[in-house]
């Protein structure tokens, strides 16, 4: 596993120090589930705008194919 370094400000860290000690879990466990979370959620907003743009496209996409 590769390791990502995150400067974080002092009032950021205390806030996921602090949730990390009152859910007895690491600061690094509880950021890792937040990128997890965000490339999923990500992930599937781009997946939905790319559907989006191929379903409004999908005539201009078909005449490109022939």
């Amino acid at each position: 596993m590769s390791h990502l370094d995150l400067p974080l400000d002092p009032a950021l860290r205390t806030a996921l120090d602090d949730l990390a000690d009152a859910q007895g879990r690491t600061p690094e466990e509880l950021a890792l589930h937040a990128v997890r979370a965000y490339l999923s959620q990500e992930g599937a907003r781009v997946r939905a705008v790319a559907e989006g743009l191929a379903h409004h496209h999908a005539d201009l996409l078909r005449r490109l194919g022939e």
